[in-house]
């Protein structure tokens, strides 16, 4: 394993560019960074509220998740761990970022007049549509029921396909664009939903891969090149790599218990790029598979 950055705020939503740099998220910084292969960190925009899930749209620009924020507090050993919705929470939203000026703007803040309340993360489809979760708010004694949504890029569609969920956070899509993955933060779960046509999803279909035995949460996830779903796994720290059939499940250890993505990079797609938040560090480990292309990325 190799720590590429250190001292970064909560990282998240890793981006392997063709450059050899990471674009990523601070979410306690409130910015769009990108970490250089020397370990440079160089602010893209700083986008305030809670940047979360990020991904490389058909334009060549990138899409954020912004959750609209997060109250933060730092323990003891000096570890950085995100809360409840902050006083000054902003709504949530879904940003584009044009990577060359760090301009941006917000794309979708609202489905149907029902407010966006924490967008997470992203993926997009080959037909330049994407899906996200909404991962929700939680305060003292209440948390938001969300779900999963569809959208177009340019603005001009949203549809809410999946609801409700449980804290819905890590999306992705099997290497035919045929089976949506979703995991579930707290109840640690991984669900498989079959998709009949684009921006669709079957809710008979529902199956869950695997529930693991031990206490664990799912974090954001990528799936490799042979259909395997790579989970970000909290309270055990590390990936846990679930086959797409659900009959296997293991996890690749992390040195931080808040391991919250994972992206996939480098020759051949074969380094994963992982996001070590408590810690506030960006590892690079070399896989045991290639990652899966992304659709306008490693294209």
């Amino acid at each position: 394993m190799n720590i590429v950055a250190e001292g970064l705020q909560f990282p998240e939503g890793p981006i392997a560019m063709e450059d050899g740099s990471v674009v990523l998220v601070e979410i306690a910084r409130g910015t769009l960074s990108r970490v250089q292969p020397d370990g440079t960190v160089e602010v893209v925009a700083e986008l305030g509220g809670g940047p979360n899930g990020a991904a490389i749209g058909p334009d060549g620009a990138c899409y954020v998740c912004n959750n609209g924020g997060m109250m933060f507090h730092r323990s003891g050993q000096g570890l950085l761990f995100p809360g409840a919705q902050p006083e000054d929470y902003i709504g949530g939203r879904i940003q584009r970022v044009d990577l060359a000026t760090g301009a941006f703007e917000t794309v979708y803040d609202a489905c149907h007049g029902i407010g966006l309340r924490g967008p997470n993360d992203i993926v997009f489809d080959v037909q330049g549509g994407f899906w996200f979760t909404d991962h929700g708010k939680h305060r003292a004694r209440e948390r938001d029921i969300t779900g999963v949504f569809y959208a177009k890029a340019d603005g001009s569609y949203i549809e809410e396909a999946i609801f409700p969920l449980e804290g819905p956070n890590g999306i992705g899509l099997s290497p035919d664009e045929k089976t949506l993955y979703v995991a579930e933060t707290v109840p640690g779960r991984l669900w498989a939903f079959d998709i009949p046509s684009p921006g669709s999803v079957d809710l008979v279909s529902k199956r869950m891969l695997a529930l693991l035995p031990d206490y664990h949460m799912f974090d954001s996830l990528a799936v490799d090149a042979e259909g395997n779903v790579c989970v970000a796994t909290i309270i055990t720290g590390g990936v846990t790599i679930h086959s797409p059939d659900g009959e296997r499940a293991k996890l690749v250890p992390m040195p931080d218990r808040v391991t919250t993505n994972i992206c996939f990079g480098g020759e051949s797609l074969q380094t994963a790029y992982v996001t070590l938040s408590t810690t506030g560090k960006l590892a690079a480990v070399e896989w045991e598979t290639p990652g899966l292309p992304l659709n306008f990325l490693n294209k």
